[in-house]
């Protein structure tokens, strides 16, 4: 009977083990997740920052369309009231209102720039030209973060759909994170249809 009670509390003693290892594994891909949707709204954040000086470099040296200006300060406000996405109650329709915010953003940052092409005193200023390398970092750094965030949310979604820990998983209600995914029609190459 002594051997009996002995087995059923190593039994129990391991489950309870593996249980708090899974639910504490679970716990730190989670935060790994909010961490790196952190980061990407801090790198789109960047890029918000850097708008009205770009916008006021360019009004100072020149006259260009106006409809740009107001693209992009439409744009700018819709990013900002779509600034973050709370990572706990996600879903893929929030991802997406968000993303498309940003792209709508990029955009017009894109027109303004090529706007700034029939101003050559402009394009040689030293501002301009500072402004432009950081709006292309910001890029740079928004794809990177995005892939980031992809690979935190991969990592933990995993983990939340393997057995044995999907048992842990839904006892406690971890749920599955959405990813960012590439906007309609990226996949074809510029200029084909």
């Amino acid at each position: 009977m002594k051997k009996t009670w002995i087995a059923i509390l190593s039994i129990v003693a391991v489950l309870l083990i593996w249980g708090t290892t899974t639910y504490n594994r679970l716990v730190r891909q989670q935060e790994a997740v909010t961490k790196a949707w952190s980061q990407v709204e801090n790198v789109y954040q960047r890029r918000a920052d850097l708008v009205p000086n770009l916008v006021a470099l360019v009004k100072n040296y020149a006259e260009y369309e106006q409809g740009t200006l107001i693209d992009i300060t439409e744009a700018r406000a819709k990013r900002a009231a779509a600034t973050t996405v709370n990572m706990e109650n996600s879903t893929e329709s929030n991802l997406q209102d968000f993303q498309t915010a940003q792209d709508e953003l990029g955009e017009s940052l894109n027109r303004l720039i090529v706007s700034v092409e029939n101003y050559p005193d402009l394009k040689a200023s030293d501002n301009y030209r500072t402004l432009q390398a950081q709006l292309a970092g910001c890029e740079n750094r928004i794809l990177t973060e995005r892939e980031r965030f992809n690979e935190a949310a991969k990592a933990y979604n995993q983990s939340v759909r393997r057995f044995p820990s999907s048992l842990i998983a839904k006892l406690f209600a971890f749920e599955k994170r959405p990813y960012f995914e590439a906007d309609a029609g990226a996949e074809k190459a510029p200029g084909t249809f």
